[in-house]
């Protein structure tokens, strides 16, 4: 959450194992970092990392936004799923093509019509509301897939190309196959996980991809080059790497001259100059480099190095990298035969999606299509239609059911947060103003460091950043994420204090010495036992380092050999650094478990206490600590705020009362059969 660099520095982890703490004072020391990823996140202005490493999630961080998501999942209603789940099989092998096509755009569900799709205490939100709002957030993407279906399906007319039954169910089975999963358990997963029914699935998903492989079948056909050099990417050799990467040639041509002259000091100069603040923090490590993966130049840079060996200056985009070699991870012995379905599916998929949006271009290039939903003059005249495809009509009903349908869920919990807010800034007698929310943007946009010359928050540039990465309107941003994180600080700011307790110990996380160590994570005791013995027999650091490689289940200690950043004192893991800070150098711990992993610790050292005194980050440092202690406060009370409320959701069927005065239990989310689920259709 800081600014200052001082801090930077020592909140250094990306992404931390879930071991179920939370952390007021420091990050958790077990750093996950991401391998190579290939969606948008929203990353800071004008800062480009390197693609072929990971990508450095940074985002605008506002508490509600986290509570928000951390509703939808509040609670859930579990159990039934399998019969559910079942259920949904046979729904998709019982669809007739004729009634896909039909049905593609006027969904079906079978559930009772309602037009009160919840209560809330008593208060209710009506199915015209809900509706209203789906559209308001997600009206704009639907209608395009809605347009999109329609120019596949007439295309496919033109070519007497049609989708069976057989087709639809077998491409579920594949895909089940391919993560290893039955087709019960797929399915279930999807409506659990993800919050897409079989029919969505059948219809929004596995329909259009196997209309789109048919009409682009001559397209995506994979030639034996291809193959080959997909399995030298999946099953080749690596090579296992340290990075550096500076935005100053000549600063890289120097550094590039020193390391050459002493190699083994890679490590120490990482940690000192590379702005790739993910590999910085471990020494430079990164994960193993791929052939075909990334930049051709890393990648041609990194094979060419024997064990130990520095490489020139490479020049990525706008920034400047050095390699050293640690050595080679040898190609996995696999029959290509034996991989080759897979690997020509994996093609198959990737020139897919590729040749998707060249044949949406020329679909669209000859179909006649009008938005009439973004045009005022167009709706006046053409009342209730949303769009046309070469004459044909898409209306208003329609778009407003698939949206309900799809986002429905999600969207009524939004309401049903943001009504429990109104309902409890009114008991408090309280009000979100306009300052709280210009001041909840200013202090978002500060946090994000999107700011002027003079320091001060950039708003233009926060909410194009915000509006264009997230795909959200300035008035979706406001009021999804700034008034429930406005509203949830009116009711729990004036009870959140920091103390010289908090003080001390942010402080000692901080700035304090660190014990350097390698891990192994492992899914149970009983292999847990087992490394341990392993590791005690020969307490090596290479041997350890080769047990990580082989055991653990973590993926980033598994890859860096069980290199994990320094661990810090109170980082929300007492186990971990109890057993850590007992430790002398060479030392094995015993087996520690956090949540529900379990944990081999090798002991290499400690960190320097850093040289700062706390009147030189006290003002910072208690900020910090406030921003973070406020924000499980506000978690805390909207908690408490939902389990004594009455709600009633009628989209989902389920119940939830406050618990009885006598009794400390917390409110139960249950199915309710007087609660019946309603359907999205009127």
């Amino acid at each position: 959450l800081s600014r200052d660099p001082r801090i930077l520095r020592a909140n250094i982890c990306a992404k931390t194992l879930d071991l179920n703490r939370p952390a007021f004072y420091g990050e958790t020391a077990m750093s996950h970092y991401e391998t190579i990823r290939q969606d948008g996140d929203l990353q800071p202005l004008g800062f480009r990392l390197l693609k072929w490493v990971w990508k450095h999630q940074v985002g605008w961080m506002v508490a509600a936004a986290v509570l928000l998501t951390a509703v939808y999942h509040f609670r859930q209603v579990e159990g039934g799923r399998l019969a559910e789940a079942q259920s949904m099989q046979r729904s998709i092998e019982t669809t007739s093509p004729a009634q896909a096509h039909d049905e593609m755009l006027s969904p079906q569900d079978g559930r009772v019509h309602q037009d009160v799709m919840a209560l809330v205490n008593g208060v209710d939100i009506s199915r015209q509301d809900l509706v209203a709002k789906c559209v308001q957030q997600h009206g704009k993407e639907v209608l395009e897939s809605l347009v999109n279906k329609r120019l596949i399906m007439n295309h496919c007319q033109k070519r007497n190309i049609s989708i069976s039954n057989e087709e639809i169910a077998a491409e579920v089975d594949r895909m089940a196959q391919r993560f290893q999963l039955g087709r019960e358990q797929w399915l279930e997963m999807l409506e659990k996980e993800r919050g897409i029914s079989a029919s969505e699935y059948a219809r929004d998903i596995i329909w259009p991809t196997l209309a789109l492989r048919k009409l682009a079948a001559s397209d995506i056909e994979v030639s034996q080059e291809e193959i080959q050099k997909a399995y030298e990417q999946e099953f080749g050799e690596m090579v296992r790497a340290r990075l550096i990467a500076v935005e100053d040639a000549q600063l890289a041509k120097q550094l590039q001259e020193q390391l050459t002259a002493d190699p083994q000091s890679f490590s120490r100069v990482a940690i000192e100059h590379s702005i790739d603040v993910n590999s910085a923090s471990v020494g430079g490590l990164i994960q193993p480099i791929r052939r075909h993966v990334g930049d051709p130049g890393i990648e041609k840079a990194a094979f060419n190095l024997q064990l130990g060996q520095i490489s020139p200056v490479i020049a990525v985009a706008n920034q400047f990298v050095i390699l050293k070699s640690e050595g080679r991870i040898p190609a996995r012995t696999l029959d290509e035969m034996q991989v080759q379905n897979q690997i020509v599916e994996k093609i198959k998929d990737e020139k897919l999606r590729l040749v998707a949006n060249q044949l949406f271009e020329k679909l669209q290039s000859s179909a006649t299509v009008q938005n009439v939903y973004n045009v005022p003059k167009l709706r006046e005249t053409m009342p209730g239609v949303v769009a046309t495809v070469n004459g044909d009509r898409i209306f208003m009903k329609v778009l407003g059911t698939e949206c309900l349908q799809r986002h429905g869920e999600k969207v009524l919990e939004g309401e049903i947060s943001r009504l429990l807010l109104r309902q409890a800034l009114q008991q408090s007698k309280l009000q979100v103003t306009q300052e709280d929310l210009k001041s909840e943007v200013v202090h978002a946009a500060e946090l994000a460091g999107v700011v002027d010359d003079a320091g001060n928050a950039n708003l233009e540039a926060w909410f194009k950043a915000v509006t264009t990465e997230q795909g959200i309107s300035k008035s979706q941003y406001l009021n999804n994420a700034v008034w429930p994180s406005a509203a949830l600080k009116k009711l729990t700011a004036q009870n959140v204090q920091v103390t010289e307790e908090d003080m001390q110990k942010g402080f000692e996380a901080n700035y304090g010495e660190r014990v350097r160590c390698r891990a192994i994570v492992l899914g149970n005791m009983r292999r847990a036992q087992e490394v341990w013995d392993k590791a005690r027999q020969n307490p090596t650091a290479d041997y350890f380092g080769d047990l990580a490689e082989e055991y653990s289940i973590e993926p980033t200690t598994r890859s860096l050999r069980g290199e994990v950043p320094p661990i810090q004192r109170f980082s929300g893991q007492p186990q971990l650094e109890e057993a850590a800070f007992q430790l002398q150098p060479g030392q094995l711990s015993g087996i520690v478990q956090a949540g529900n992993k379990f944990l081999v610790i090798r002991c290499e050292g400690r960190t320097e206490q850093m040289n700062i005194d706390m009147a030189q980050v006290g003002d910072i440092l208690r900020q910090d600590i406030y921003e973070k202690k406020l924000r499980l406060a506000m978690n805390k009370k909207f908690e408490e705020i939902r389990e004594q409320s009455r709600i009633d959701n009628y989209l989902i069927g389920t119940s939830q009362a406050p618990p009885e005065k006598a009794s400390s239990r917390a409110a139960v989310v249950r199915r309710d059969k007087a609660v019946q689920p309603t359907s999205t259709q009127r």
